[in-house]
């Protein structure tokens, strides 16, 4: 468990970092309000009660208990992973990431209901979806869960079957 220590650390961090990019943002700016800072890159507030992309935003508030379950039993397996691989470098750190990202986005569902979202990427009339730093942890961690599968992969082991 002790070996594991960083990597739970790195977790805390990544929710620090979100939960304190959340409040600054959901105290600077209302709901839908929209700040140019690029021509291609806004800060907007979005309270999102979906999942990735707003997927079920518009069901009747059953998804938000369903987000939590799903990010709680997700949290719990990270964990094991973590404490039973703590060695395996890039992916732990890949797990912290996205153990942080969906703590992170659970804080968010149990305090105010939904996802707070502030990143707003744009180009020739396109907008990405507003998303916030968990995310981009999440989506982060898992880029580089699919790296260590395909170096893993190529050695002939997994990060699962490696020796501890």
């Amino acid at each position: 468990m002790r070996d594991a220590g960083k990597w739970f650390a790195a977790a805390a961090a990544v929710i620090a970092l979100d939960q304190l990019a959340k409040f600054l943002v959901a105290r600077s700016f209302t709901a839908g309000e929209t700040l140019e800072i690029a021509p291609f890159f806004n800060l907007v507030l979005v309270y999102n009660v979906g999942a990735a992309f707003s997927f079920l935003s518009d069901a009747a508030g059953w998804q938000r208990y369903l987000f939590i379950a799903i990010a709680a039993a997700a949290s719990i397996w990270i964990v094991y992973l973590l404490v039973r691989y703590p060695r395996h470098r890039l992916f732990c750190a890949a797990l912290s990431l996205v153990l942080g990202g969906a703590l992170g986005n659970v804080i968010d569902r149990l305090a105010v209901g939904a996802v707070i979202d502030f990143l707003d990427f744009h180009a020739l009339g396109y907008h990405w979806p507003a998303f916030n730093l968990a995310d981009s942890a999440i989506s982060t961690g898992a880029a580089l869960l699919i790296l260590d599968g395909l170096l893993h992969s190529k050695k002939g082991e997994s990060a699962g079957k490696a020796k501890s």
